[in-house]
């Protein structure tokens, strides 16, 4: 089922508030100011009339995460977790038997979309089935390093009951870009910190980064490490609390609190815009900006960028973050939109669909 655990985790406790790792001295400021935001006419009919076609009965009618990486030949793959497939009724609800798998791909191509999962058209499985009945994967940020799709995901596992779930690990999925419909291989990440790996992807200055959320319910800490090159199979090196790098994830330091569990990193100028909900308050409608000098901090200088008009009753949304390799007028940023009643992704098919922005930002004299 769509997921609830951090929405409802964040009703009980409030965060412990926006928090950068302390300095010994004022740090150098990159700053970045937010211009505009519109919503995106493009991506959002895009996704509405591949939601609403029924012309398979195994595509992709709605979901969440909602990341994207550029292919060869000009395609663009979107990488989803939480994925419903199936039809749409005419009156815009989806049918009870509504299939969900806990991810999968969309690849547009020329203004189309097409949707990948596992198993058949009649039985649809995840892309990365699970190892057991109460466990399942759901996607993070990805790469291409050698030609070669590498996907991050966390494993989970439920516990008692729906709501009651706690991660488990992170993996790195390697596909064909040809052949999306299977990995061609699945390898271990560092998972002894308690922190899931992939929360944003940034490659820069000879490094890829690779940015981690430390998740205990009501407040959620932002991690950060490093890997040279391009592939994430290389030797990770992880961010400490004296600003240095460290090959023992145990030295892996809390850089900030109030990101989400997915947020995006992006170069901007000669600077860096951290993208996020805000998790400083129980289900914010909030998406803020901060900016930094360095990849890893500190951020500071927040902004509020949006906020989403989706969010009353029992809709929320969430895990906004930015798509640089995706064309716009501005730097395109999506979020998600979920619902704390279930019945509520039946009703009406628009619900659990990303939405999409463009945000104009630019970047200030220091």
């Amino acid at each position: 089922m769509p997921r609830f655990r951090s929405a409802l985790a964040s009703l009980a406790v409030l965060s412990l508030g926006i928090a950068a790792a302390p300095a010994s001295a004022p740090a150098r400021q990159c700053p970045a100011a937010v211009r505009g935001v519109t919503v995106d006419p493009r991506l959002t009919s895009l996704f509405t009339v591949h939601g609403n076609d029924n012309a398979r009965v195994d595509d992709w009618t709605g979901g969440d995460g909602t990341y994207s990486l550029g292919l060869p030949g000009g395609r663009e793959l979107w990488i989803f977790s939480d994925t419903f497939l199936g039809r749409v009724n005419a009156d815009g609800t989806r049918p009870q038997a509504t299939v969900m798998l806990n991810n999968s791909f969309a690849v547009e191509r020329a203004g189309r979309l097409a949707t990948v999962h596992g198993g058949t058209a009649k039985r649809p499985a995840a892309l990365m089935p699970p190892r057991g009945r109460d466990h399942w994967f759901w996607a993070g940020d990805a790469t291409l390093a050698g030609g070669i799709v590498e996907v991050t995901y966390q494993e989970y596992a439920r516990r008692t009951h729906d709501l009651d779930w706690r991660w488990r690990r992170n993996v790195l999925a390697r596909f064909a870009p040809g052949r999306l419909a299977r990995p061609i291989g699945v390898h271990g990440l560092p998972s002894g910190r308690g922190v899931a790996w992939g929360s944003g992807i940034l490659e820069d200055g000879g490094h890829t980064y690779v940015y981690g959320v430390e998740d205990l319910g009501s407040s959620k800490y932002m991690h950060l490490a490093r890997v040279g090159g391009g592939s994430l199979l290389g030797r990770w090196e992880f961010r400490t609390a004296g600003g240095s790098w460290s090959a023992d994830e145990a030295d892996s330091a809390r850089l900030m609190s109030g990101v989400a569990n997915e947020y995006s990193v992006t170069r901007v100028g000669s600077g860096y815009v951290l993208i996020t909900h805000d998790t400083s308050e129980p289900l914010s409608a909030n998406i803020v900006a901060y900016s930094s000098c360095s990849p890893a901090g500190p951020f500071t200088g927040r902004q509020h960028v949006y906020t989403t008009p989706e969010t009353r009753g029992n809709v929320f949304t969430y895990n906004a973050h930015a798509h640089p390799g995706v064309p716009g007028p501005g730097l395109v940023v999506s979020y998600n939109v979920n619902s704390l009643a279930h019945t509520d992704h039946y009703h009406d098919v628009s619900l659990y669909r990303p939405r999409f922005l463009n945000v104009r930002l630019a970047a200030l004299p220091e």
